[in-house]
């Protein structure tokens, strides 16, 4: 998962948009505030465990889930 930087996109297994990298940390992707959550978890980092990533192809993290179950799976922190 060392293939994984900052400001790369995250996308679900069905190619839709789930969020920004902000960075790695304790074995999950911590997404950028600006473009993480929906709704009144907006404004706070979600973190997505490297568990979900099937694989990084150019500047793309592709998760094993679709982009609808990868967001329920998202763990939030304020």
């Amino acid at each position: 998962m060392a293939d994984i930087k900052e400001h790369m996109e995250v996308i679900g297994a069905d190619g839709v948009h789930v969020g920004t990298v902000d960075k790695v940390e304790n074995g999950k992707i911590k997404l950028t505030k600006a473009d993480s959550g929906q709704g009144h978890h907006k404004g706070h980092h979600h973190f997505i465990d490297l568990s979900l990533v099937a694989e990084v192809e150019g500047q793309k993290v592709r998760l094993s889930a679709n982009s609808d179950v990868a967001v329920t799976m998202e763990q939030e922190k304020a």
